[in-house]
């Protein structure tokens, strides 16, 4: 049952992640990988909410592992830095990857402080 769980929740997450990246790609011209960015900081916000509520294991399973596994992609981020990099783009690399890490952490816990609210 938790396979089937994790992998219906990464069915959706990887969706959600395609469709929203295609969306924030579109709308930005910029060389700094915007996309994937805001994708990474909202699941570490959304990761901070769930793991400070109680859902219980199945829940979990299917929001955590699955679809927010699967909806953040860690990869991806270190394709785009390491692209930066190469490209001697090497302000944005930096820009792009000590943000990713600050942001991810600060999201992580502000999504955790609201989930303690809730």
């Amino acid at each position: 049952m938790s396979l089937i769980l994790v992998g219906i929740g990464g069915i959706f997450g990887g969706i959600t992640r395609f469709q929203f990246g295609k969306l924030l790609s579109q709308k930005s011209n910029a060389a700094f990988p915007s996309g994937t960015f805001i994708i990474n900081i909202t699941g570490a916000l959304l990761l901070g909410v769930l793991t400070s509520i109680d859902t219980g294991k199945n829940v979990y399973l299917f929001l955590g592992d699955g679809f927010l596994g699967a909806y953040t992609t860690f990869s991806t981020f270190m394709y785009e830095g390491f692209n930066l990099f190469q490209g001697n783009d090497k302000f944005n690399a930096f820009l792009y990857i000590l943000g990713s890490l600050i942001l991810g952490i600060i999201g992580y816990s502000a999504g955790f402080a609201i989930g303690k609210l809730l």
